[in-house]
């Protein structure tokens, strides 16, 4: 029985370290559909394309920016599990925290974003 105990503790000590491990570079592990544009220690700037049913590894954002190119339908899921759906609307400009998520696009056209990433600064 002891031997059970500690398998099942074990077993959950590991999946919550792992689910709990901060996300990947969204540039990283969408490489199709993210690419980076521009990067210095202040900002970076990421053009997204995701068409239509497609949908995106989980990775981390810091606070950053939204212009949406081209709208569309998508449906997010959060790292608590919690899943929305919304609509982008080209030419919307959105702030969002800190966010770590994978997205699906869920509409019937290819979304087109434009995401500008904050860094935090050090020395001013």
């Amino acid at each position: 029985m002891r031997i059970v105990i500690s398998t099942v503790i074990a077993t959950f000590t590991f999946v919550v370290w792992t689910t709990s491990v901060p996300a990947q570079d969204p540039a990283v592990v969408n490489a199709k559909t993210i690419k980076v544009k521009f990067e210095n220690e202040r900002v970076r700037v990421l053009e997204a394309e995701l068409p239509p049913g497609v949908k995106e590894q989980v990775h981390s954002h810091p606070a950053y920016v939204i212009y949406v190119l081209a709208g569309g339908k998508y449906r997010n899921y959060a790292a608590d599990g919690k899943t929305t759906e919304g609509e982008f609307k080209t030419g919307d400009v959105l702030y969002r925290d800190p966010l770590t998520h994978a997205a699906e696009n869920i509409g019937s056209t290819t979304m087109h974003l434009v995401l500008v990433e904050l860094k935090t600064s050090t020395s001013r």
